[in-house]
Protein backbone atom coordinates (compact mmCIF):
# COMPACT_ATOMS: atom_id res chain seq x y z
CA UNK A 1 0.00 0.00 0.00
CA UNK A 2 1.00 3.61 -0.33
CA UNK A 3 3.31 5.09 2.27
CA UNK A 4 1.22 8.28 2.21
CA UNK A 5 -0.93 6.94 5.01
CA UNK A 6 -2.68 10.22 5.84
CA UNK A 7 -3.93 10.66 2.29
CA UNK A 8 -4.82 7.00 1.89
CA UNK A 9 -6.82 7.34 5.11
CA UNK A 10 -8.90 10.13 3.60
CA UNK A 11 -9.39 8.05 0.47
CA UNK A 12 -10.59 5.10 2.55
CA UNK A 13 -12.91 7.38 4.50
CA UNK A 14 -14.56 8.50 1.26
CA UNK A 15 -14.79 4.93 -0.02
CA UNK A 16 -16.52 3.83 3.19
CA UNK A 17 -19.68 5.21 1.58
CA UNK A 18 -19.31 2.86 -1.42
CA UNK A 19 -21.12 -0.05 0.19
CA UNK A 20 -23.01 -1.09 -2.94
CA UNK A 21 -19.82 -0.86 -4.97
CA UNK A 22 -17.93 -3.22 -2.66
CA UNK A 23 -20.86 -5.63 -2.55
CA UNK A 24 -20.92 -5.62 -6.34
CA UNK A 25 -17.26 -6.66 -6.47
CA UNK A 26 -17.83 -9.42 -3.92
CA UNK A 27 -20.93 -10.65 -5.75
CA UNK A 28 -18.85 -11.22 -8.88
CA UNK A 29 -16.17 -13.06 -6.90
CA UNK A 30 -18.44 -14.97 -4.52
CA UNK A 31 -19.33 -18.02 -6.70
CA UNK A 32 -15.63 -18.76 -7.21
CA UNK A 33 -14.32 -18.20 -3.66
CA UNK A 34 -13.08 -21.10 -1.58
CA UNK A 35 -13.23 -21.47 2.19
CA UNK A 36 -9.72 -20.43 3.29
CA UNK A 37 -9.49 -16.79 2.29
CA UNK A 38 -6.63 -14.29 2.37
CA UNK A 39 -7.16 -10.58 1.75
CA UNK A 40 -3.93 -8.70 1.01
CA UNK A 41 -3.82 -4.98 1.74
CA UNK A 42 -6.95 -5.15 3.87
CA UNK A 43 -6.61 -1.51 4.95
CA UNK A 44 -9.14 -0.60 7.63
CA UNK A 45 -11.37 -3.56 6.81
CA UNK A 46 -14.02 -2.11 4.49
CA UNK A 47 -13.99 -5.17 2.23
CA UNK A 48 -12.92 -7.53 5.01
CA UNK A 49 -16.21 -6.89 6.80
CA UNK A 50 -18.09 -8.16 3.75
CA UNK A 51 -15.84 -11.22 3.52
CA UNK A 52 -16.76 -12.08 7.10
CA UNK A 53 -20.28 -12.71 5.83
CA UNK A 54 -19.05 -15.29 3.32
CA UNK A 55 -19.36 -18.92 4.50
CA UNK A 56 -15.71 -19.78 5.04
CA UNK A 57 -13.43 -21.73 7.32
CA UNK A 58 -10.91 -18.95 7.84
CA UNK A 59 -10.03 -15.41 6.82
CA UNK A 60 -6.45 -14.12 6.89
CA UNK A 61 -5.90 -10.37 6.61
CA UNK A 62 -2.56 -8.80 5.63
CA UNK A 63 -1.97 -5.06 6.11
CA UNK A 64 1.51 -3.42 6.18
CA UNK A 65 0.46 -0.03 7.59
CA UNK A 66 0.70 0.02 11.38
CA UNK A 67 -2.05 2.65 11.68
CA UNK A 68 -4.46 0.78 9.44
CA UNK A 69 -3.56 -2.53 11.04
CA UNK A 70 -4.64 -1.15 14.41
CA UNK A 71 -7.99 0.03 13.01
CA UNK A 72 -8.43 -3.26 11.17
CA UNK A 73 -7.80 -5.33 14.29
CA UNK A 74 -10.23 -3.24 16.34
CA UNK A 75 -12.87 -3.56 13.64
CA UNK A 76 -12.58 -7.35 13.50
CA UNK A 77 -12.70 -7.62 17.28
CA UNK A 78 -15.84 -5.50 17.35
CA UNK A 79 -17.55 -7.70 14.75
CA UNK A 80 -16.80 -10.90 16.71
CA UNK A 81 -16.62 -13.20 13.67
CA UNK A 82 -17.60 -16.85 13.92
CA UNK A 83 -14.85 -17.96 11.54
CA UNK A 84 -11.13 -18.12 12.36
CA UNK A 85 -9.43 -14.78 11.62
CA UNK A 86 -5.68 -14.15 11.55
CA UNK A 87 -4.27 -10.65 11.01
CA UNK A 88 -0.70 -9.87 9.92
CA UNK A 89 0.94 -6.44 10.10
CA UNK A 90 3.26 -7.07 7.17
CA UNK A 91 3.54 -7.28 3.41
CA UNK A 92 2.34 -10.48 1.79
CA UNK A 93 5.77 -11.49 0.48
CA UNK A 94 7.19 -11.34 4.02
CA UNK A 95 4.57 -13.69 5.47
CA UNK A 96 3.64 -15.81 2.45
CA UNK A 97 5.46 -18.93 3.63
CA UNK A 98 3.92 -18.65 7.08
CA UNK A 99 0.44 -18.24 5.62
CA UNK A 100 0.98 -21.20 3.29
CA UNK A 101 1.95 -23.44 6.21
CA UNK A 102 -0.65 -22.26 8.72
CA UNK A 103 -3.70 -21.24 6.69
CA UNK A 104 -3.28 -23.31 3.49
CA UNK A 105 -5.26 -20.72 1.50
CA UNK A 106 -7.35 -21.58 -1.53
CA UNK A 107 -8.34 -17.97 -2.34
CA UNK A 108 -6.17 -14.84 -2.19
CA UNK A 109 -7.75 -11.44 -2.86
CA UNK A 110 -6.20 -8.14 -3.93
CA UNK A 111 -8.85 -5.38 -3.94
CA UNK A 112 -7.32 -2.12 -5.19
CA UNK A 113 -3.89 -3.21 -3.98
CA UNK A 114 -1.82 -4.61 -6.86
CA UNK A 115 -1.43 -1.14 -8.42
CA UNK A 116 0.42 -0.01 -5.26
CA UNK A 117 3.09 -2.70 -5.60
CA UNK A 118 6.19 -1.73 -7.63
CA UNK A 119 7.08 -5.30 -8.68
CA UNK A 120 3.67 -6.82 -9.27
CA UNK A 121 5.02 -9.85 -11.15
CA UNK A 122 7.11 -10.91 -8.15
CA UNK A 123 4.03 -10.45 -5.98
CA UNK A 124 1.94 -12.63 -8.30
CA UNK A 125 4.61 -15.34 -8.28
CA UNK A 126 4.52 -15.31 -4.46
CA UNK A 127 0.75 -15.73 -4.61
CA UNK A 128 1.13 -18.67 -7.02
CA UNK A 129 3.60 -20.39 -4.67
CA UNK A 130 1.34 -19.85 -1.66
CA UNK A 131 -1.82 -21.29 -3.20
CA UNK A 132 -2.49 -25.01 -3.35
CA UNK A 133 -3.50 -26.87 -6.51
CA UNK A 134 -6.60 -25.28 -8.09
CA UNK A 135 -6.27 -22.29 -5.74
CA UNK A 136 -7.40 -18.96 -7.12
CA UNK A 137 -6.32 -15.32 -6.95
CA UNK A 138 -8.95 -12.59 -7.15
CA UNK A 139 -7.69 -9.26 -8.43
CA UNK A 140 -9.45 -5.89 -8.71
CA UNK A 141 -7.43 -2.95 -10.04
CA UNK A 142 -7.84 0.47 -11.69
CA UNK A 143 -7.90 0.27 -15.48
CA UNK A 144 -7.15 2.47 -18.50
CA UNK A 145 -3.73 4.20 -18.31
CA UNK A 146 -5.17 7.33 -19.94
CA UNK A 147 -7.20 7.89 -16.76
CA UNK A 148 -3.99 8.08 -14.68
CA UNK A 149 -3.82 11.47 -12.97
CA UNK A 150 -3.00 13.39 -9.79
CA UNK A 151 -5.22 11.19 -7.68
CA UNK A 152 -3.33 8.05 -8.73
CA UNK A 153 0.00 9.74 -8.00
CA UNK A 154 -1.06 10.99 -4.58
CA UNK A 155 -2.41 7.63 -3.35
CA UNK A 156 0.67 5.76 -4.57
CA UNK A 157 -0.57 4.04 -7.70
CA UNK A 158 2.33 2.86 -9.86
CA UNK A 159 0.01 2.18 -12.77
CA UNK A 160 -3.48 1.77 -14.13
CA UNK A 161 -3.67 -1.52 -16.01
CA UNK A 162 -4.65 -2.50 -19.50
CA UNK A 163 -6.53 -5.78 -19.71
CA UNK A 164 -3.78 -7.37 -21.78
CA UNK A 165 -1.04 -6.21 -19.38
CA UNK A 166 -2.68 -7.71 -16.31
CA UNK A 167 -3.51 -10.96 -18.07
CA UNK A 168 0.06 -11.34 -19.38
CA UNK A 169 1.56 -10.71 -15.94
CA UNK A 170 -0.71 -13.35 -14.41
CA UNK A 171 0.26 -15.83 -17.13
CA UNK A 172 3.94 -15.02 -16.55
CA UNK A 173 3.47 -15.85 -12.86
CA UNK A 174 2.11 -19.28 -13.81
CA UNK A 175 -1.64 -18.74 -13.56
CA UNK A 176 -4.42 -19.66 -15.95
CA UNK A 177 -6.96 -16.92 -16.68
CA UNK A 178 -10.31 -18.07 -15.33
CA UNK A 179 -12.32 -14.83 -15.67
CA UNK A 180 -11.27 -11.44 -17.00
CA UNK A 181 -13.60 -8.48 -17.37
CA UNK A 182 -13.85 -4.73 -17.36
CA UNK A 183 -15.88 -3.26 -14.51
CA UNK A 184 -17.82 0.01 -14.05
CA UNK A 185 -18.25 1.51 -17.51
CA UNK A 186 -20.42 4.28 -16.04
CA UNK A 187 -17.53 5.51 -13.92
CA UNK A 188 -15.16 6.18 -16.82
CA UNK A 189 -16.44 9.61 -17.95
CA UNK A 190 -16.99 11.06 -14.44
CA UNK A 191 -13.50 9.88 -13.45
CA UNK A 192 -11.94 11.42 -16.57
CA UNK A 193 -13.70 14.74 -15.94
CA UNK A 194 -12.79 14.97 -12.26
CA UNK A 195 -9.27 13.57 -12.25
CA UNK A 196 -7.96 14.31 -15.75
CA UNK A 197 -9.88 17.36 -17.00
CA UNK A 198 -10.25 19.13 -13.65
CA UNK A 199 -7.03 17.58 -12.23
CA UNK A 200 -8.57 16.86 -8.83
CA UNK A 201 -6.54 14.78 -6.41
CA UNK A 202 -9.15 13.79 -3.81
CA UNK A 203 -12.39 11.84 -3.66
CA UNK A 204 -15.47 13.76 -2.56
CA UNK A 205 -17.43 11.62 -0.04
CA UNK A 206 -20.71 13.22 -1.15
CA UNK A 207 -20.10 12.30 -4.78
CA UNK A 208 -19.03 8.76 -3.80
CA UNK A 209 -22.20 8.31 -1.75
CA UNK A 210 -24.43 9.63 -4.54
CA UNK A 211 -22.76 7.48 -7.20
CA UNK A 212 -22.98 4.43 -4.96
CA UNK A 213 -26.66 4.93 -4.15
CA UNK A 214 -27.96 5.86 -7.61
CA UNK A 215 -25.56 4.76 -10.36
CA UNK A 216 -24.08 1.52 -9.01
CA UNK A 217 -27.34 -0.49 -8.75
CA UNK A 218 -28.25 0.40 -12.35
CA UNK A 219 -24.76 -0.25 -13.73
CA UNK A 220 -24.50 -3.53 -11.83
CA UNK A 221 -27.73 -4.78 -13.42
CA UNK A 222 -26.70 -3.74 -16.93
CA UNK A 223 -23.16 -5.17 -16.71
CA UNK A 224 -24.49 -8.48 -15.35
CA UNK A 225 -26.42 -8.84 -18.62
CA UNK A 226 -24.02 -7.18 -21.08
CA UNK A 227 -20.25 -7.30 -20.38
CA UNK A 228 -18.85 -3.78 -20.92
CA UNK A 229 -16.24 -3.19 -23.67
CA UNK A 230 -14.18 -1.16 -21.18
CA UNK A 231 -14.46 0.12 -17.64
CA UNK A 232 -12.84 2.19 -14.91
CA UNK A 233 -11.59 -1.02 -13.31
CA UNK A 234 -10.51 -4.54 -14.18
CA UNK A 235 -11.56 -7.72 -12.41
CA UNK A 236 -9.62 -10.94 -12.83
CA UNK A 237 -9.90 -14.42 -11.39
CA UNK A 238 -6.86 -16.59 -12.08
CA UNK A 239 -6.22 -20.20 -11.17
CA UNK A 240 -3.21 -22.26 -10.22
CA UNK A 241 -3.37 -25.46 -12.25
CA UNK A 242 -0.09 -27.14 -11.31
CA UNK A 243 1.94 -27.71 -8.14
Amino acid sequence: MSEKVSYTGRDLEAMSFAVNYHRWILNVFRPYLGTRLVEVGAGTGLFSELLLGHPAESLTLVEPSADMHRILRNRVQRLRPSMEVEIYNSTFVEVAEQIKARQRPDSILYINVMEHIPDDVTELKAVWRTLGHDGRAFIFVPALPWLYGNFDVDVGHHRRYTKLELEEKCLLAGFRIYKSMYFDLAGVVPWWIRFRLLRASTLDPREVKLFDRIVVPITKTIESLIPPPLGKNLLLIVEKTST
